[in-house]
């Protein structure tokens, strides 16, 4: 059968700080093209939609799945496939993806016919058995797939990660991906899955608190044949292991592979297993990501991550000690008031380290989405970006848009001040010689995309699709959360605490 992925466009974040290659969907673009089907993928991050026409008009693809890892998309994927049904009514169009995966029946219905079904949890060992029921029947049995008519078996999860082998071959345009100057840049999978619960986050409730491994020979492999010369490791958390890290270290030694890393990983893990970031550091990792999320003991157990201010003030010095440029991710909620933003501005001066600030949102997968105490004051699934309020704000909303904006900017600024500028100006020179711009544009584009007039007129946009309402949900067994479930024997065996 022929197989048309699509990726969605940027979201908001992503049109200055980041834009990753659709790793996923390359997986299962792998997945169907080992069975047997021809494969092509369109990434509207990095094209445009006259060429999504050109391909569907010439490929004539018999199925045409929307990756759907963010609710902000969904409402541009509705469109795809009212467009596509238009274009082709025979074409099965199917959604999946992290997001999607909780709100399945309610897209579905929203949809209202454009879609034919939506496959909850992971893809790779669904889409061919979605790809033989769509060619021979029996779409009820497919795993994890949801319908019009209601729910099939329960989404089925890979054992192992080794393969299938990303589809790398399939994305065009791969100059335009890169994470900050890492320019250009690939993405890599060594681990999947999170050991901890943070109330935030739906990481965990989506692969039932799992935890797998990449084979360091496998993962070793897949770095060899990497082309570009910087690789995003997408892990959740980098180095839960240090066994792991320093044997796909080893593989990485032996092959003499040389590239410059960037990761995520948590205050604790960093402290645990500091030998290991250091080979690594030695390997090329230049770049750590650090969800810190509060300054405060208060904040950080209200986001239940499990660690101290004193955690996370001592892993920045293990990341300054070891050499590494760190990302700090800040909440924001949207309680805070004029003085408390004040606050985080000048903790975002004090340290040497970049500060990034994301909204709080209550996601549905996440616990949050079912605790959180404050009404809603929007269901548009545009607005739940982590750049939007989506709950009442102490501050007027074009105030709390104004301070959020404007302590971005102080921290923005801080970062192209004259302390800085020799060094960025040497990142820009080496990447323009080399014919990339996408590091060029995101240091001159941040007052444009992030500006609080356009946040403001962003919640006034007419609303066609909307979020369903959150249901009440006991969540005293947060195994009710999960999209994947595991069996009772193996429930606890990921566990990282």
């Amino acid at each position: 059968m022929r197989l048309l992925l699509v990726h969605p466009s940027s979201l908001m974040y992503s049109e200055i700080f980041l834009r990753l290659e659709p790793l996923g969907l390359e997986r299962v673009a792998g997945a169907a093209r080992d069975a047997g089907h021809e494969v092509r993928i369109v990434d509207l991050q990095v094209t445009g939609t006259k060429e999504l026409a050109r391909e569907f008009t010439s490929f004539r693809p018999d199925a045409l799945g929307v990756s759907l890892n963010y609710l902000a998309n969904i409402p541009e994927a509705i469109g795809l496939a009212h467009a596509a049904k238009r274009a082709a009514p025979d074409c099965f169009v199917f959604f999946g993806g992290h997001s999607v995966s909780f709100v399945a029946e309610d897209v579905l219905a929203q949809a209202a016919g454009a879609v034919d079904a939506v496959i909850r949890g992971e893809g790779e060992p669904a889409v061919v058995p979605l790809l033989e029921a769509v060619r021979d029947g029996g779409l009820e049995g497919v795993p994890g797939i949801v319908t019009p008519t209601g729910r099939g078996p329960e989404p089925r999860m890979l054992h192992g990660i080794d393969s299938p082998a990303p589809a790398r071959d399939l994305t065009r345009h791969r100059r335009r991906y890169f994470i900050g100057e890492l320019d250009p840049c690939a993405s890599i999978e060594f681990t999947r899955g999170c050991p901890w619960d943070c109330s935030f986050c739906s990481a965990w409730t989506f692969y039932g608190r799992s935890y797998r491994k990449a084979s360091p020979e496998a993962a070793g492999a897949e770095m060899a044949s990497i082309r570009e010369p910087n690789v995003f490791i997408v892990d959740d958390v980098a180095f839960i292991r240090p066994e792991h890290g320093h044997a796909i270290a080893a593989e990485l030694e032996r092959r003499r592979i040389r590239k410059h890393y960037y990761l995520e990983t948590r205050s604790d893990v960093l402290l645990r297993n500091e030998e290991v970031f250091q080979r690594w550091a030695r390997l090329g990792l230049k770049y750590m990501f650090l969800g810190m999320e509060a300054i405060d003991a208060e904040g950080l157990d209200l986001y239940r991550k499990r660690v101290s201010p004193d955690d996370n003030f001592r892993a920045l010095e293990v990341a300054r000690r070891l050499g590494l440029s760190v990302a700090i991710n800040l909440i924001v909620d949207p309680a805070w008031d004029e003085e408390r933003f004040r606050v985080v501005r000048e903790f975002a001066l004090a340290v040497p380290e970049i500060v990034h600030l994301t909204v709080m949102t209550p996601y549905p997968g996440t616990e949050i989405w079912h605790t959180e105490s404050r009404r809603l004051t929007t269901r548009d699934y545009r607005l739940f970006d982590i750049q939007h309020a989506v709950v009442p704000t102490t501050l007027p909303l074009d105030v709390f848009y104004r301070e959020l904006v404007k302590t971005q900017s102080v921290i923005n600024r801080k970062h192209l001040g004259l302390r800085t500028a020799a060094g960025a100006l040497r990142v820009l020179g080496g990447n323009l010689a080399r014919g990339q711009t996408n590091f060029a544009r995101m240091l001159w584009k941040f007052n444009r995309v992030y500006n609080p007039a356009r946040q403001l007129a962003d919640h006034r946009r007419p609303v066609r699709y909307e979020l369903p309402l959150p249901r009440h949900l006991d969540v005293g067994d947060r195994r009710k959360l999960y999209v994947h479930t595991r069996p009772a024997g193996r429930r606890d065996a990921g566990r990282a605490e």
